[in-house]
């Protein structure tokens, strides 16, 4: 009688921790950005050239290309694990946009997922212009995808009030400011604050459409990926400091934009993520978080891997790939997203301020 009583116990507890740990947190997450968050929309978009969605990319923990820029989750997708501990209840990740879409038109399903939708586009930037050619979606194009969806109610706006809203974007924009074939028309600071003027009009859009638990991101170090090799007046054996000169400066505006949420925007709040300080201790002390190698990348070919895209012919990939920094010129690899968002979830204020994502997803709705 003992012995049932307290597995009886055991079980009330567990009910009762569970029902609070899903009853504290937010019903549904909403992506937006470039290829650090894409789960596989440019996949769903037949005229764009921006794809991964052919192997080995997702072949460590998907076992199949899913249109993720890595060998497995990112940040996005293990964060939603953390909120809503999905690996116990079974939840789903977030569909791409255009996945649902199609989904929804052919009647498959009747309604979008009541638990958030990726919108995010590999390749696309805070600048409508970047990397226009490969027909990716701009973060302006992104944002009218979501309005239309709250316009036509298929997205209640009530949902999307306790909801939390991710943005990261600006890493093409930079990158491409160095492309050796499309001269800047702009001096660095003032591109900077162009790229700048358009994340603080997202910011200002979708709390009209009822964003109010808003987290930006930071940029990563853009002058250490391996593609850099790719550029003429780019170093090898080091990282690209005028680069990362552009990229700290779009941070630190980001930084302003995102701590300033609450006085600007009546009920709302802002996090910003230091993903750049993130992955600089990183490189600074490899051993510790399990790296073997943080400049190269473990797909690709050429100096550091960085100058053949992972999959494409001529390509090489490592054996271990959760022991590198980067899986390929661009990106990632999962191991390094793990240990971003946990960062990010969990993290002090070195890490995300004034809170971190499990404080702001259990906070619920602020009260004007």
């Amino acid at each position: 009688k003992m012995e049932r009583l307290l597995l009886l116990i055991s079980l009330l507890l567990h009910v009762l921790l569970l029902s609070s740990a899903v009853s504290h947190n937010v019903p549904a997450l909403y992506i937006f950005g470039d290829s650090i968050f894409d789960a596989g929309n440019n996949h769903f978009n037949q005229n764009c050239s921006a794809q991964a969605d052919f192997p080995p990319y997702g072949s460590t923990f998907f076992h199949r290309p899913t249109g993720r820029f890595t060998n497995g989750r990112t940040v996005a997708d293990f964060i939603w694990h953390y909120n809503i501990a999905a690996q116990f209840l079974g939840i789903p990740l977030q569909k791409p946009f255009l996945e649902a879409q199609i989904e929804v038109a052919r009647g498959s399903w009747k309604n979008y997922p009541s638990n958030g939708l990726n919108f995010a586009s590999a390749g696309s930037g805070v600048l409508r212009g970047t990397n226009q050619d490969l027909e990716v979606i701009p973060l302006q194009d992104q944002l009218q995808q979501f309005k239309t969806l709250v316009t036509q109610s298929r997205i209640d706006i009530k949902l999307a009030q306790e909801s939390l809203f991710f943005l990261e974007s600006g890493s093409n924009d930079i990158f491409n400011y160095f492309l050796p074939f499309d001269t800047p028309k702009l001096a660095p600071d003032a591109y900077v604050q162009a790229m700048l003027v358009e994340a603080v009009l997202f910011v200002d859009q979708i709390y009209k459409l009822g964003a109010r638990l808003i987290a930006i991101f930071s940029l990563g170090p853009v002058g250490c990926v391996p593609a850099r090799t790719l550029l003429p007046d780019a170093p090898v054996d080091r990282c690209f400091g005028k680069m990362n000169r552009m990229v700290k400066s779009y941070n630190k505006g980001l930084e302003t934009l995102a701590l300033d949420i609450p006085k600007k925007y009546p009920g709302a709040v802002g996090v910003y993520g230091s993903v750049y300080n993130i992955v600089q201790l990183f490189r600074a002390m490899p051993k510790r978080y399990g790296f073997s190698n943080v400049s190269g990348a473990c797909c690709g070919d050429g100096p550091l891997r960085g100058q053949v895209q992972c999959g494409k012919e001529g390509y090489k990939v490592c054996q271990n790939p959760n022991q590198y920094l980067f899986w390929d010129y661009f990106h990632p690899s999962e191991h390094t997203y793990k240990l971003i968002s946990k960062a990010l979830w969990g993290g002090g204020h070195s890490r995300i301020q004034p809170m971190n994502l499990k404080t702001l997803a259990s906070m619920g709705i602020p009260r004007v």
